[in-house]
């Protein structure tokens, strides 16, 4: 599911990127800020001994939350 949701995020973000202007690059600042937190995040989480069924459910968590503001 997390694959479908994903790709749902990907096409949003591409065509918001694609309008350009001031809305694209907060967008583009954004997606590059959340990868880099959730990446440190998860990568930690995972190190101290959490289980990688929470990192999904975390992950499929936000990708949920960027597709309905992107949807808007």
């Amino acid at each position: 599911m997390l694959t479908v949701e994903s790709q749902q995020v990907i096409c949003l973000r591409t065509m918001k990127l694609a309008a350009g202007g001031r809305n694209a690059h907060k967008e583009a600042r954004l997606m590059l800020t959340e990868k880099a937190v959730a990446g440190f995040q998860e990568s930690w989480r995972l190190m101290i001994g959490a289980a990688p069924q929470s990192t999904v459910k975390r992950y499929r968590k936000k990708v949920r939350a960027n597709a309905r503001r992107l949807s808007r």
